[in-house]
């Protein structure tokens, strides 16, 4: 072998890197093991231990810190170590609403409406979508009109045309994006997550994952909240108080006519925000826990009344006769005479959460907005007034006349940082303003002594501290009986800054750390049993060769492991899925080099001479196979997300380790052999003869094979027709849970527990054991604001402490896949397996200048993933496991493309060899089946090998990657199945010309 000193010198460089890499890890492990040691199964004591030595040397001789070595080591996936994933959307029409002043153009709110449904089902930017939908509307409409602002005055002005306002939409937009994406990672560093992950995506999208998580909803909120800060001048509730009483007269006289929804239609401009819409309890009245049955009562108190019949009728008299009071109950209270009065303040009524909607709803009716001062506005408290967390109070809020913004916001604040309250023993948020904020902040407070300031966060009011007397210097605070961590995490919102653009989750995945030591468990069971199993094959089929290729394995494994802590790649289940398969594809090039060395010894050549002309002779196979697996790889890199793009990283690393390896390392050995004289053994008494007298007819029993496929396929169809496919909520929407109840459960008690609670039956199915259920649900899936995640974990808690009791069950996980989500992943598999097929077709006819290959190639591809799905729609609802249509079912389709290429190939380069060498036999598809008859040794041991290596991961891998590896599966034996009947054939029917004899 030429170049052996480089090798060498490139083996050994490789090796101390992956070494060195691979170090922090073990060393971080021992930390923690000596963590556990000391906390003696304490969390507090665990955490204690880790903080105190997390800036210490700990690596012996280098001496880096705990914090370094964390930093370095391998990253475990979400689905190995627990965590959250999120992927946040950017809400651009936010923005550009904002850019308008929030113009109420007709023609622009209806292009942005138009925009938006669009978007659904297009992968275009938006600010184009916006703009064409803007055209379309009305073709002498002018952008400039809209966006001329004060703000924007400098870039748009009454000249500029339609195009050149886009651009200076999509340059505020990409700012935007990246303003909003740099402060999201500002706020995770800060709430102090080790080995975070914060990557931007495609789509105005931003990827969050969040390894170790335990408080899912404190990072929903951290994450989603804008942090719009301001300050408000208030209403007196004396001031309003006589308008709400107006109002529900107003509302009692409608009720009788038959004009109410003329008389009260709904203004969508009005400025009373839906914030609390979402939340609406859908469940019967509770009567008896009603405000107006709380109206003599002071406030806060929420104890509750009789709840007999007399009592219900007597609050439904009262809500006939004051329909907005039923839901919004004054602010009034007892004083010492004992007499009803108006309470002092800005609070204007309380509501129980539930009838927020309806507050929402009849605030925002034309005649109703006509009642009150048009710088108005009625914003919610942010917390409930009562124990039970009940009831929140709607706060009034004065807008300056001018423009009806804020006079203060929270652009002024240049610190923020939580402290104990003066007075209270509750937390609170000290903040310091600019000398501009400090200048308004004075004036502010100078103009409202006596009367109530209201701090408010994201539209919901926080406190309305009473002024005393005038407060120079800038200085503020936000009271709320916040605890530690809420101030802690509000302190460090403000102190980042808001966001520019709203940003929603949609897609949202929380595994627990149970089911990650489970998932580490059985993945690591599954690698160490795939391992025996393909060293022993080795060994037992190709002596002690079988033994050379067995170091390189090791030597493969370990350089994948390397260069993945190298990358800083985040290694997942399907990731280890894919180091596992790597073990499988990887003695594939050895077979491929030791089947030809075993032709070369069994033409009488010498070992030596044998082993340089195998090799020689592998080469073009082997390359080929791989880079046809390779282009695969990065395809589902680029189209996949999350662990799919753990799985591909670790499926690329190892193919290119395991050319490396096959290649050099294993002739590396071979050539130490020769020196060192030691006997080299390619076969066994055994496995000498295997394969060499099997004369099949591929070629002549074409039309059967076809038959065959069809059959399968048809099959399939019907079944799809009668019962369809299971797609997951990848590409249906939805969310997921993965629940474990103490003891076995049916799906059937679990359906009907849930079903009230979330409106119509869930989908639930066995997780595993029987005592784990998987749960599907597209409750409030539409529903984007931040309100609707706990309602939908309410009602899910509702109905599963219904089966087996309170603390008789724990969520192991959840996904959340919103609808847009869901048609994008769509759309990327569709795009994936498409793109796929055409490079493959392309590579096949350059590497082989004909297009009969190619087309045999892609016929054969597309063979592969219908047989698959027909599997797939066949025992759908009858196999024991989930059989869901998902990102991981694509992985495993373009694997077994990948796979099925690479035996393609393989065959195809056999093909062109023996067609070469014998172009002037007269029967060409006798030289074709010969080829094909050569190649069975190479493609049975392969195929073999690869098939109890997923064997190894179906039966130990775990549930979770289950249908994945069953895909695998089916896909290896009709992949190899194809490659020999499928394309071969194709190629035989397209060119008949071609391989007649020459004459």
């Amino acid at each position: 072998m030429q170049s052996k000193g480089a090798v060498k010198l490139f083996a050994i460089l490789l090796a101390l890197v992956c070494l060195y890499q691979l170090s922090f890890t073990l060393v971080t492990k021992n930390v923690e093991k000596n963590a556990k040691e000391f906390a003696a199964g304490d969390p507090a004591k665990e955490k204690s231990y880790i903080d105190s030595i997390n800036t210490q040397p700990v690596y012996p001789l280098l001496g880096f810190t705990y914090k370094k070595c964390k930093d370095n080591e391998i990253n475990l996936g979400l689905d190995l170590k627990g965590g959250m994933n999120v992927t946040m959307e950017v809400s651009l029409v936010d923005l550009i609403r904002a850019m308008s002043n929030y113009s109420t153009d007709a023609t622009f709110n209806k292009a942005l409406e138009n925009a938006q449904a669009a978007q659904a089902n297009s992968t275009e930017n938006f600010v184009k979508l916006f703009v064409k939908e803007f055209n379309k509307l009305d073709q002498n409409a002018k952008l400039a009109a809209i966006f001329g602002t004060k703000e924007l005055s400098d870039r748009v002005n009454f000249n500029s045309t339609n195009d050149e306002v886009e651009k200076v939409i999509q340059t505020e937009s990409d700012a935007a994006f990246d303003r909003t994406y740099q402060i999201l990672k500002t706020r995770i560093d800060k709430f102090g997550v080790t080995q975070p992950n914060v990557q931007k995506l495609g789509n105005n999208r931003i990827l969050v994952e969040l390894p170790g998580i335990k408080e899912p909803e404190r990072v929903r909120k951290l994450l989603q909240g804008t942090a719009k800060l301001e300050f408000w001048e208030t209403y007196d509730n004396k001031d309003i108080y006589p308008i709400l009483d107006q109002v529900n007269n107003l509302l009692k006289l409608s009720t009788n006519t038959d004009s109410t929804a003329t008389a009260l239609s709904t203004d969508s401009n009005v400025v009373v925000p839906d914030t609390i819409a979402s939340v609406t309890d859908t469940s019967k009245a509770d009567t008896t826990a009603s405000l107006m049955s709380q109206l003599g009562k002071k406030e806060g108190d929420t104890t509750t009344t009789d709840s007999s019949a007399a009592a219900n009728k007597s609050f439904q008299d009262f809500a006939r006769e004051n329909p907005l009071f039923a839901v919004l109950a004054p602010a009034i209270q007892q004083n010492e005479a004992n007499q009803t009065e108006l309470r002092k303040g800005p609070v204007i009524g309380s509501s129980l959460t539930k009838d927020t909607a309806r507050v929402n709803e009849i605030m925002k009716m034309d005649a109703v907005r006509s009642k009150f001062p048009r710088e108005f506005k009625a914003l919610w408290s942010v917390k409930p007034i009562d124990k039970e967390g009940k009831v929140v109070q709607l706060v009034a809020i004065r807008m300056p006349v001018r423009d009806h913004l804020a006079p203060l916001d929270g652009a002024a604040i240049v610190d923020a940082r939580k402290q104990k309250g003066q007075f209270t023993d509750n937390w609170e948020i000290s903040m310091s303003m600019n000398a501009e904020g400090a200048r308004v902040w004075k004036r502010l407070t100078h103009d409202n002594v006596e009367k109530s300031i209201a701090v408010v966060l994201d539209d919901y009011v926080y406190s309305y501290p009473n002024v005393i007397q005038e407060i120079a210097g800038g200085n503020s605070s936000i009271t709320g009986q916040f605890t530690l961590d809420e101030a802690e995490d509000l302190a460090n919102i403000l102190k980042v800054g808001k966001l520019p653009a709203p940003a929603r989750i949609v897609e949202d995945t929380v595994v627990g750390p149970t089911l990650g030591n489970e998932a580490i468990s059985s993945g690591l069971l599954s690698f160490v049993i795939a391992l025996i199993l393909v060293l022993v094959f080795m060994v037992a089929y190709y002596n002690n060769a079988g033994l050379v290729a067995d170091i390189a394995l090791f030597a493969n494994v370990f350089f994948v492991m390397g260069i993945l802590a190298s990358l800083g790649a985040v290694l997942t289940l399907p990731g280890i899925a894919g180091i596992v398969l790597t073990i499988g594809m990887s003695v594939d090039a050895n077979i491929l080099i030791f089947e030809r060395v075993r032709e070369e010894l069994t033409l009488g050549k010498g070992m030596r001479l044998a082993v340089s002309d195998g090799f020689k002779h592998a080469y073009s196979s082997i390359i080929d196979s791989n880079v046809t697996t390779l282009i695969l790889g990065i395809i589902l890199y680029i189209f996949g997300s999350g662990p799919i793009q753990g799985f591909a990283t670790t499926l690329i690393i190892g193919i290119l380790s395991s050319l490396f390896c096959a290649i050099f390392i294993t002739r590396l050995i071979f050539d130490w052999m020769f020196a060192k004289n030691k006997e080299i053994k390619f076969w066994n008494n055994t496995t000498k003869g295997a394969f060499k007298n099997i004369h099949i007819n591929f070629v002549g029993k074409r039309k059967l094979y076809y038959a065959i496929s069809g059959t399968i396929i048809a099959i399939g169809l019907v079944a799809f027709m009668m019962k369809g496919l299971n797609f997951g909520v990848d590409f249906e929407g939805g969310r997921t849970y993965v629940v474990r109840f103490e003891k076995s459960v049916e799906t059937v008690q679990v359906i009907d527990a849930l079903k009230g609670p979330l409106t119509k039956s869930p989908e639930v199915k066995t997780f595993g054991n029987n005592n784990q259920v998987k749960i599907t649900t597209s409750y409030l899936i539409e529903d984007q604001s931040p309100e609707a995640e706990q309602k939908v974990s309410d009602k899910l808690n509702e109905g599963l402490k219904a089966v087996q009791g309170e603390s008789a069950y724990k969520i192991l996980s959840s996904q959340k896949v919103g609808p847009t989500i869901a048609d994008d992943i769509k759309s990327s598999a569709v795009w994936a397996i498409l793109i796929s097929c055409a490079l493959m077709f392309l590579y096949i006819f350059v590497r082989f200048r004909r297009w009969q290959f190619g087309l045999g190639a892609v016929v054969a591809l597309l063979h592969d993933v219908l047989v698959v799905l027909s599997f797939y729609a066949i025992f759908n609802g009858i196999l024991p496991f989930s059989l869901e249509i998902d990102q991981a079912f694509i992985a495993a389709i373009l694997t077994v493309m990948g796979y099925s290429m690479t035996d393609t190939v393989v065959v195809f380069d056999r093909i062109r060899e023996f067609v070469g060498v014998h172009h002037h036999a007269h029967d060409q598809k006798k030289v074709i089946n010969d080829a094909l008859n050569s190649t069975l040794s190479r493609t049975i041991n392969t195929s073999l090998t690869i098939f109890f290596v997923l064997l190894a991961i179906f039966i130990f891998g775990g549930e979770v990657i289950r249908g994945f590896t069953f895909a695998l599966l089916i896909g290896i034996v009709i992949g190899t199945y194809s490659s020999i009947c499928i394309a071969t054939p194709i190629v035989v029917d397209f060119a008949k010309k071609d391989l007649e004899p020459a004459k």
